[in-house]
């Protein structure tokens, strides 16, 4: 993997350098770390299990042990990382300690190809629209309008984060009309709920929980953006260790029908997970519409993103979006 030149880092404006997110800066520090000696067989398998979105095809590969059978015979250890967002296993993967992020959201997908730091799919994972939504601080009734100069928290250089955007360039704004905070899932909640912001960024379990706080849906993403949800590596593992890449989108796929052969004890294996009730598991479930292969649609709709993230400035480089989906993802 090649290091992006400083020189073009400067060449970059202030203002749209802040509206990147910090991961990528964070990752091209950390990108030279990649070596290019020849691979050698690996002992042990990073891979990290996020826990927001909902993709319990995630949960069910952990708690299961699935991958563990998978390579015992090989004598590989699975290591399983807990990152709550696209960015944390973005640096993870960009400082090589960890291999496989089990879960990316594609906007992230997007950027971090953009910066020189080639990401692949694995595995598609879910298209929940709408698990993803903007919520209001209690007891208010606000409208994307009514976000103007509004303190608004949630997790940059995610789906979140463009949602934020597709839904305040709908009204005719822009990201700078708002106050937007930095803060992962899991803080935005804790945040609005104590009435500290005035709008949130929240997901899947967070979002059940904010609506039942009080915390009302301003918008989610549908007709706004398509979110798709994907496993990934670096192009680095996919190209030297092509067989461990292949082997976890198998265990994935027979994760992913386990659950559909189990969807009561998956609905009560999320409830658990989420401390959430196993109605809402199974309402969460419904609206994640889970999937492994990525299709034409898929790639499709990756442009229609890649556009949006460049006319907003979130995006400096356009890519082949082929060319970000490894064969085993699309057979």
């Amino acid at each position: 993997m090649s290091e992006l030149p400083h020189s073009n880092l400067n060449k970059v404006s202030q203002e749209k350098t802040m509206r990147l997110a910090p991961l990528f800066v964070a990752f091209l520090m950390t990108a030279s770390t990649f070596s290019a000696a020849a691979a050698e067989p690996i002992k042990e398998l990073n891979i990290s299990y996020v826990k927001p979105p909902f993709v319990l095809q995630l949960l069910v590969m952990k708690d299961h042990k699935l991958l563990e059978k998978e390579f015992q015979a090989d004598g590989i250890k699975i290591n399983w990382h807990n990152m709550g967002t696209s960015p944390q296993a973005a640096r993870a993967m960009g400082s090589g300690s960890l291999d496989i992020a089990g879960n990316m959201n594609t906007a992230a997908l997007l950027m971090l190809n953009s910066e020189g730091l080639p990401v692949r799919v694995v595995t598609g994972t879910a298209h929940p629209t709408s698990n993803f939504a903007i919520v209001s601080k209690p007891g208010t009734e606000l409208s994307v309008r009514d976000l103007k100069g509004k303190q608004v928290v949630g997790p940059k250089g995610t789906f979140l984060h463009q949602l934020l955007a597709a839904a305040l360039e709908k009204e005719g704004m822009k990201e700078s009309d708002v106050q937007f905070i930095n803060t992962g899932i899991p803080k935005a909640l804790s945040t609005i709920l104590a009435g500290h912001a005035d709008a949130a960024l929240v997901a899947s379990s967070a979002l059940i929980k904010a609506n039942k706080a009080g915390a009302k849906t301003i918008i989610n993403a549908e007709r706004l953006v398509e979110p798709t949800l994907v496993m990934t590596t670096t192009k680095q593992f996919a190209e030297e260790h092509p067989d461990i890449v292949k082997r976890v989108a198998k265990v994935y796929a027979e994760s992913l029908q386990w659950m559909k052969d189990h969807p009561a004890e998956t609905a009560e294996m999320g409830a658990k997970e989420h401390g959430i009730s196993i109605e809402d598991a199974k309402t969460l479930m419904e609206r994640s519409h889970y999937f492994d292969k990525m299709t034409t649609k898929d790639l499709e709709d990756l442009k229609v993103n890649q556009k949006f993230l460049r006319d907003n400035g979130m995006m400096r480089n356009e890519v082949t979006v082929e060319e970000l989906v490894l064969p085993v993802a699309m057979e």
